[in-house]
């Protein structure tokens, strides 16, 4: 499975001018590129909503060879409500043993290291790769209305194959194997799973999603046009209103 590599980690943000300070700013990241959608992704990149979104991928380098974050902005959303899925670069699990089943026997990866006091398992496809660290939560995983989704690449004739097995061995589909369109941008082939944990798991083929992740000169100048553009916080406080708490 080392033709299988780790891409990025979506984050949903309810303030995108704060969040985009803390990440240029504050950690030094750069923006890689940035897209406008006016109507939900028919593959929930912007979860479970309908209206305008944009995402924006940040990094300390390009996606070609970077681990990178997804900021994923819903126009109408102010907050969301955390859970206890995401721990620091892990995701939280009920029963350790079963989930690391789940990643290593369905989807290929590798126990590169276990901590019995921590409760914790480190896997990756490779040594060179992020990881992804699983930690026991000690009870049920809560993902409140913030969680994330986690994104691989394989070549595009496994997706079938991974989808087929997924099918056979009675886990969970989000989303079949379905094309999705970014304007003016290659379409990429994805399949979304879960986990036994309910962590969303992007798979998307690689030959087309190296063309999509391609760094844009103009992401960081269509990311700054976007906020300036965004007068929804100005409609809502006009409107006596506030932005809907996912």
């Amino acid at each position: 499975m080392a033709l299988r590599r780790a891409l990025h980690f979506v984050f949903k943000v309810g303030d995108r001018t704060k969040t985009a300070t803390f990440y240029r700013d504050v950690l030094g990241m750069k923006i890689l590129r940035h897209e406008e959608f006016e109507e939900g992704c028919k593959a929930t990149c912007n979860g479970p909503y309908d209206g305008k979104w944009s995402k924006t991928m940040v990094g300390f380098g390009p996606e070609d060879d970077h681990f990178v974050a997804e900021l994923t902005y819903n126009y109408g959303v102010g907050d969301y409500q955390l859970g206890n899925d995401f721990l620091k670069v892990c995701l939280g699990v009920s029963d350790l043993q079963g989930s690391t089943r789940y990643w290593m026997t369905l989807l290929g990866m590798k126990v590169m290291e276990r901590n019995e006091e921590k409760k914790t398992v480190l896997l990756g496809f490779s040594e060179t790769q992020c990881k992804l660290e699983l930690q026991d939560v000690g009870g049920t995983v809560d993902h409140g209305t913030a969680f994330g989704r986690i994104a691989f690449s394989c070549p595009r004739e496994q997706l079938p194959d991974l989808e087929a097995l997924m099918i056979k061995e009675n886990e969970k589909i989000l989303t079949p194997l379905v094309s999705l369109d970014t304007p003016g941008k290659a379409t990429v082939e994805v399949v979304i799973l879960a986990d036994p944990d309910g962590h969303e798991i992007c798979f998307v083929g690689d030959e087309a999603f190296r063309q999509l992740s391609m760094v844009d000169p103009k992401g960081n100048e269509l990311l700054n046009k976007a906020m300036a553009e965004d007068k929804s916080d100005e409609w809502f406080a006009k409107h006596n209103r506030q932005k809907a708490a996912a």
